[in-house]
């Protein structure tokens, strides 16, 4: 749960700092921060991917499951899901007064934006499971470092909502860790490669649209972390028939 702290506490700060920044966060710094976050994204997505012993597994996991996801709109649902919450809760624009180019976003709005990109993503499954089960938080450390500093700037734009989102965070990152843990017995190093694989794969994904290189639906391939579970867990058929 270490980590899950930690990262909360990056996004804490990373608010009070975007907080009391206002204006003088430019346009260049912005662009700066997105592509370094982006090139970061890059790195660590082909290093998590290169994990993978069955590239087979890999690419029919990304393949299929990206037109599972395709097919069933996931990521389009999850923003929909988004939407629908902004429209439930939505509370009045709360921006600082100093910072009046800023986006008149609401509370409620902040909160919800700054939950979903940290909580939603591959990083954040990715992460929490190595940490339950390894012990090896270094994924989630990375992952506060760069919610931080996202954190600074979407409290430029949503306000003090976006620090809130610190509660989801701890809730769901820390609810996967100790999910993890108890299934720390039945988890193979071999399970273990292959998420990795398909995670890093959708981290580079997300390393290309912060870039801005090109348009990924990211959400989409969520279900394929899915089938190279079942993949892994047909292996012992499998192998035979793949050498």
């Amino acid at each position: 749960m270490i980590a899950t702290i930690v990262n909360a506490l990056a996004v804490i700060v990373g608010t009070v700092i975007g907080r009391f920044s206002g204006q003088r966060i430019g346009a260049q710094f912005r662009h700066t921060v997105f592509s370094g976050i982006g090139v970061v994204s890059l790195l660590l997505g082909i290093s998590m991917a290169l994990q993978s012993q069955r590239t087979l597994y890999l690419v029919l996991s990304l393949v299929v499951g990206g037109l599972i996801g395709a097919a069933l709109r996931v990521e389009d649902r999850i923003y929909a899901f988004g939407e629908w919450l902004k429209a439930r809760f939505h509370v009045a624009g709360e921006v600082a007064d100093e910072n009046p180019s800023a986006e008149r976003h609401g509370f409620a709005e902040g909160f919800l934006v700054a939950s979903v990109l940290f909580c939603v993503g591959a990083l954040a499954i990715i992460g929490s499971f190595q940490a339950g089960v390894e012990r090896d938080y270094s994924l989630l450390f990375t992952k506060s470092v760069m919610d931080g500093f996202m954190a600074i700037l979407l409290t430029t734009a949503y306000g003090i909502g976006v620090g809130f989102s610190a509660i989801p965070i701890l809730v769901y990152q820390g609810g996967l860790t100790l999910l993890a843990g108890i299934l720390a017995p039945f988890v193979s190093p071999l399970l273990l490669s292959e998420i990795s694989g398909v995670g890093g794969a959708m981290v580079v994904m997300i390393g290309i649209n912060l870039l801005e290189l090109r348009t990924i639906k990211t959400g989409d391939f969520l279900p394929g972390i899915v089938l190279v579970v079942l993949f892994v867990l047909a292996d012992p058929f499998l192998g035979a028939l793949i050498g």
